[in-house]
Parts: structure tokens; sequence; C-alpha cells
């Protein structure tokens, strides 16, 4: 199936828009691994919803910023964001090495 999402560039800022699902981070994986630096904040506004590939391309992508010492902020929380932010034990940051709940 074909991706609705698309990516956008505006200064600082980087929109997506649409499904972030699987067919999607394939679409828009590498648009996004060649983001500049210059980018610090992903709007996810538009987004309508995420699945859990989607939910690993932007833990992907906050983690590579963290790596080269800058922080992405993310916009917006499409639907599943938090219910797999959760089951996924990821800090509001998407960094993995969040406490868990049984700490």
């Amino acid at each position: 199936m074909a991706s609705n999402a698309t990516l956008q560039l505006d200064g600082p800022r980087a929109r997506i828009t649409g499904v972030l699902d699987r067919d999607a981070v394939v679409a828009l994986w590498p648009q996004l691994k060649a983001l500049p630096d210059s980018v610090s904040q992903l709007d996810l506004g538009a987004v309508t919803r995420v699945d859990s590939a989607g939910l690993a391309l932007l833990a992907e992508l906050a983690a590579r910023a963290r790596n080269n010492g800058r922080a992405l902020v993310l916009n917006g929380t499409p639907a599943g964001f938090n219910e797999l932010g959760a089951a996924y034990r990821l800090a509001p940051s998407l960094d993995f090495n969040a406490p868990t709940a049984a700490s």
C-alpha cells in the first residue's frame, strides 16, 4: 500500500503530514535521514496516526540528534503516539533508556 505521508522543510522545522506507518517510514526515510542539522523541530500536528514503525522512526531521529549533541523537539501528538510510547517505555524525549514502570 502506498503512503500518503509527506515531509516539508521550513527553516528549523520539519513538518510531517498523513499517517506515519510502515509504508510512510519506507517512503520518508531517505529524506528524514538526510535532514540538515539546522532542523530542531518535528511538527507532527498534521500526522493523523502513528504505528510502531512510525514511533521507531521518530525515536531514531531523536537518538541521532542526541548523538550529535542537539535536541529534537516534537510538536503534536498523533493518535497512537502516547499509547505506543508507554508500551515501549519511552521517555517524552523518545529515549529508550527511560526508567521502567517497575522502578
